[in-house]
């Protein structure tokens, strides 16, 4: 059967059961379906009524029952039922979710030669931290060696100049005279070439003189080095070794079964494609049957909102995006993500004082753009996600939130806080009083705090950042993200991040600003829901919804805290369907059909990076 003739099927398929994706599953239901019994050493629900169970019944994909083992007999009665006591010496606790990340941009990364800051444990194999300089080096050469095809070009993902210091095209050149290489560093928003890769990719001064005086100014040629506006300047140029649709499939199925492995059991990419044949690409791995976890994408509203100049049209077109969607993916509904300012990798956050050094950050989208793109979607009744990772950036936010709600008052907006990297304590106040919940990555003080302590915020800032601990206090719903490749998608790693805080130098930050062990555990489950406005169908063990479980070997609520990173995933169920960790489960064969038009396909990728990525105004102003 031809690829083209399984998406048909499948969409057809999708389409008459439709409410099997998100939405409400009892319609197609047979109640005379079997059913089956979990028992575990522990079960923790996230259920306030009944937080710890002994047994649950699952049926037709959803929790029948959950309780006692005396309990579940009960509300069976004569019903017939199948004992399964796969993990009796195992850990249930409810599917994982992965709140923020982003399967492209992870696709392209992972499919790389991962060389970073961190471990990443990868299907085929561990990456394992790159020490310093002459470690990246050494296996950088290694690496080129296994090529077999002398003109192949070679991709690392992961240096970072802070950590290990400059990287040039000399460096590149020792590797290798003969073949391209292109580094694409740690933050995503740097990359450096090698001599060959230079010429062969046609980078010259004449070509470098055509691009505007900013992309100039974050270029230097004679170092190969291109950062910013200048990496998203001579991106075309290198497209199609960046994003090829080989290198995008094969980097999907890593980072599937990458977070399968990790216990993920649905995720979301807030700001999703805005390309349909990529979301095609996309979907042909991750809407099929065999994706063991559903996805869902929520619409750009920046970039719907500068493209169409009608208000009501920005609507419209945002819910048109549904259809692009069959299978194990989805549109998140009527929710929408935004983008206030920079990065936190690049530090181009916006921040209320000064950086050490006195460079200045950058806003992701100018204010009367932000302020009109917010407005739209609030009086369209949508949940707004909001990128943005400094103080200055908050205020600008909450100012904008607390206008609207005034002129149009809205009960449970839920509006989310992403990303929360720099903040103060009198913003957690403030959101709390109108209503935010915030989405944070607690692996930006893990990573970060040590080095810009001294470069960039100074010690008080860096050592505060995600301030967790206030916003636990403070009563706000909060959940976890790693925002994939910028953190391993790894929920008990997250977990691991918030509740000790201790940097990679060994340092324990900002110990007022760790979370509570059930707080991090709800902040990957039933808080994560709520985020995402599935609570209804997941997030914990209760009669009604999905059968999403992750099992684990061991309590990350009662374990050592600083054990809880060690602790071993056994797999998930999703909707009933026991699904173990497979250690090489990628698959080996190929099967993009995308011959006829490569380049585009692989120039739509590097566009929707880019628009990650972009932590700047609009190139255009």
């Amino acid at each position: 059967m031809t690829k083209k003739i399984i998406l048909f099927a499948m969409g057809l398929f999708c389409s008459i059961v439709t409410s099997q994706t998100l939405q409400d599953m009892s319609g197609s239901m047979n109640t005379d379906s079997p059913i089956v019994i979990y028992t575990a050493k522990e079960i923790l629900t996230m259920d306030k009524s009944k937080p710890k169970a002994e047994a649950v019944a699952v049926q037709n994909g959803k929790i029948l029952a959950v309780g006692t083992k005396d309990e579940v007999s009960k509300i069976l009665g004569d019903r017939k039922a199948r004992l399964d006591k796969t993990f009796n010496d195992k850990v249930i606790v409810p599917g994982f979710i992965a709140q923020h990340d982003h399967p492209v941009l992870a696709a392209l990364t992972m499919a790389s030669e991962v060389l970073s800051i961190e471990d990443w444990e990868l299907p085929e194999g561990t990456a394992k931290a790159v020490k310093d300089k002459n470690d990246f080096m050494t296996r950088l050469a290694a690496a080129e060696k296994k090529m077999s095809d002398p003109e192949e070009p070679l991709v690392t993902w992961g240096y970072h100049p802070n950590f290990y210091g400059k990287l040039v095209k000399t460096d590149l050149d020792k590797i290798s005279t003969t073949r391209p290489i292109i580094a694409w560093l740690r933050s995503c928003h740097e990359i450096v070439l090698n001599s060959v890769a230079l010429q062969k990719y046609n980078v010259t001064a004449d070509f470098i003189k055509t691009w505007g005086e900013t992309p100039q100014k974050q270029s230097v040629l004679a170092e190969g080095r291109f950062w910013e506006q200048g990496m998203f300047a001579v991106a075309p140029k290198i497209a199609t070794v960046l994003a090829t649709p080989e290198k995008l499939e094969k980097g999907l199925y890593i980072t599937r079964d990458y977070m399968h492995s990790k216990g993920i059991t649905f995720g979301n990419e807030p700001g999703g494609i805005l390309v349909k044949p990529l979301q095609d690409g996309v979907n042909s791995v991750m809407s099929s049957n065999d994706m063991p976890f559903r996805w869902s994408f929520m619409a750009d509203g920046k970039t719907l909102c500068d493209k169409y100049k009608d208000d009501a049209q920005v609507i419209e077109e945002a819910k048109k995006l549904e259809s692009w969607y069959t299978g194990k993916t989805s549109l998140a509904k009527n929710q929408v993500k935004l983008f206030s300012d920079g990065a936190i990798y690049s530090q181009l956050m916006q921040v209320r004082e000064p950086y050490l050094d006195k460079h200045h950050g950058e806003w992701m989208t100018d204010l009367p753009v932000f302020e009109r793109a917010f407005k739209i979607f609030w009086n369209a009744g949508y949940q707004i996600h909001i990128h943005v990772n400094g103080d200055a950036g908050l205020d600008r936010v909450l100012n904008t939130l607390e206008k609207n709600l005034k002129a149009n008052p809205r009960t449970d907006h839920r509006t989310v806080i992403v990303h929360f990297a720099v903040s103060a304590k009198d913003q957690v106040d403030r959101l709390a009083k109108l209503g935010c919940v915030v989405s944070g990555n607690p692996y930006y003080p893990v990573a970060l705090a040590d080095n810009y302590s001294k470069n960039g915020l100074g010690p008080q800032r860096a050592e505060s950042m995600v301030r967790m601990g206030d916003v636990e206090r403070a009563g706000v719903s909060y959940s976890f993200h790693s925002d994939m490749p910028m953190a391993p998608a790894d929920p008990l790693y997250l977990m691991w991040c918030g509740v000790n805080r201790l940097t990679t130098g060994g340092r324990v930050v900002a110990p007022e600003q760790k979370v509570s062990r059930e707080g991090a555990l709800k902040a990957v489950t039933i808080d994560a829901a709520y985020s995402l406005k599935v609570e209804d169908q997941m997030g914990s063990i209760s009669s009604g919804k999905l059968a999403n479980f992750t099992i684990l070997y061991d309590n990350p609520i009662s374990c050592e805290a600083m054990k809880i990173r060690d602790i071993k995933v056994w797999g998930t169920v999703v909707e009933g369907k026991k699904q173990p960790v497979s250690l090489k489960n990628t698959k080996d064969i190929l099967g993009m059909n995308y011959s006829k038009d490569a380049d585009g396909l692989a120039q739509a990728a590097l566009n929707h990076v880019v628009k990650i990525l972009a932590a700047h105004e609009d190139a255009d102003h």
